[in-house]
This record gives structure tokens, C-alpha cells and sequence, in this order.
């Protein structure tokens, strides 16, 4: 079924954050403080290994690094854009809308939660490539994946960080739902190269919503987020 992929993967939002949230009551302060700093430490880890992966080759067995002016470029050029548009800012005031909506004003944590968690569950290969994947050919297998981690992922933070980390689902649906329409409309618009392009900065990224988790917001990863679509320009220079 079209499609059917980004739904189970919402749902495993949904599910993994209601019983994080459900948990969270049980879990005392200090308890929840080690959870955190546990939380930021394993996401640095994935997004220096995603970053590493791209990064390091073999050549002649010398060991050497690629994509170093693309990791610059993508992050100096996609900031200054974000900041611009205040990106950060956006996804902010829509947390604080939803947390109106849901009279959670008493909850502190309930914006950082819910923009923590959508860049950690929305940026990434897999996001991009099952997606594609499900508009193409309704295989849905690489988002079905997804959805286990995320399950997993969204529970941890949810446990830490309340139930704003729920509603992550919701930019998450729309960027992998609309992903996959321009998949089935438009065919595979991307390259493999572009792709692990976009992955590799998007794990650099990943790596400073790390820092922030563990040792409190140093970097305004929201502002950032422009930098996923430098590659895409990147890949037309001549060298």
C-alpha cells in the first residue's frame, strides 16, 4: 500500500511516546537526570559514526578523509540561511501552540521535547531513503525498520522529556508523507551519492542535538537544518 510505511512509523512515534510518558511517572528526578545525560551521550555516538562513515577511506592504505569542504559549506551556508528564516524560532512557537492547545503550560520540558525529537527522528538516511523507497514500489520494508528505532528512541525521550516528544509524529508524518508523494510523482529524484551526501551532513547535525541533550542547548540545530539541502548544490560545482 502507498505510503503504508510513513504511518507505521508515525504510529511507532505515537506508541513509543505515550509509553515513555506513561513510564516517566515512575521514574524519580535524578533517575530521569542519568537518562538524559544517557540519551545525549548515545546520539553524539550515532552522529559522529554517521559523520566518521562518510568521512574516512582507504586509499593506497593510507587512511584519509573526504567531504571536508561539503561538511563546511552545507553547515556555514545551510546556518546562515536558517538564520534568516529563524528556523529554530518556528519550530519553537508551534511547540508552544500545541502546548496551549493541550493546556500543558506547567510543563517545562514540553517544547524541548517536541523539537529535540523531530530532528533526531526526521534527519537521517533512512528517512530519506525509505521513503523513496515506499513512493517507488510501496516497499516499505527500510521504514518499517525505522519505526522500531524510533519506537525506541522516542520512548527514551519521552520518559525524560514528557509527552511534547509525542508530537514529533506530527513533522515527521509530513516530511516522510511528502517525500514519498514526490517519489511516486516524480520517480527516484535522488542519486545514491546525493543521498549519502545528505546523510552525512545530516549526521553532523545529529551530533550537536546530542550535545544538547547531554550537556544542555549549545547549538540551535533548527537554525542548522537549511545545511541538508547544500548538498544538493554541492553536487552541481565544478570539482
Amino acid at each position: 500500500m502507498f505510503g503504508l510505511g510513513t504511518f507505521i512509523n508515525t504510529g511507532a512515534v505515537i506508541a513509543g511516546g505515550l509509553l515513555g510518558v506513561t513510564l516517566k511517572k515512575g521514574i524519580p528526578e535524578s533517575c530521569r537526570n542519568t537518562l538524559s545525560h544517557a540519551c545525549g551521550v548515545s546520539t553524539i555516538f550515532i552522529g559522529v559514526s554517521g559523520v566518521l562513515k562518510q568521512m574516512l577511506v582507504i586509499t593506497d592504505g593510507q587512511l584519509e578523509t573526504k567531504g571536508t569542504l561539503l561538511l563546511i559549506f552545507s553547515l556555514v551556508l545551510g546556518g546562515f540561511v536558517g538564520e534568516l528564516l529563524a528556523i529554530e524560532d518556528r519550530l519553537e512557537k508551534l511547540g508552544e501552540i500545541l502546548k496551549k492547545k493541550l493546556h500543558s503550560e506547567k510543563d517545562d520540558h514540553f517544547v524541548e521535547g517536541f523539537v529535540t525529537s523531530t530532528l533526531v527522528i526526521c534527519i537521517g538516511a533512512m528517512a530519506i531513503v525509505g521513503s523513496i523507497e515506499d513512493g517507488l514500489t510501496g516497499n516499505y520494508s527500510t521504514l518499517t525498520a525505522k519505526a522500531i528505532l524510533d519506537f525506541v528512541i522516542v520512548l527514551i525521550f519521552a520518559s525524560t522529556l514528557g509527552k511534547g516528544v509525542i508530537f514529533s509524529a506530527i513533522p515527521l508524518f509530513v516530511y516522510q508523507g511528502s517525500i514519498t508523494c514526490l517519489a511516486a510523482l516524480l520517480g527516484n529524484f535522488m542519486s545514491t551519492a546525493l543521498i549519502n551526501d545528505i546523510s552525512f551532513v545530516g549526521s553532523a547535525l545529529i551530533f550537536c542535538v546530542g550535545i544538547n541533550v547531554a550537556f544542555g542547548k549549545k547549538f540551535r540545530v533548527g537554525n542548522l537544518l537549511p545545511a541538508l539541502l547544500i548538498p544538493m548544490i554541492y553536487s552541481l560545482l565544478p570539482f
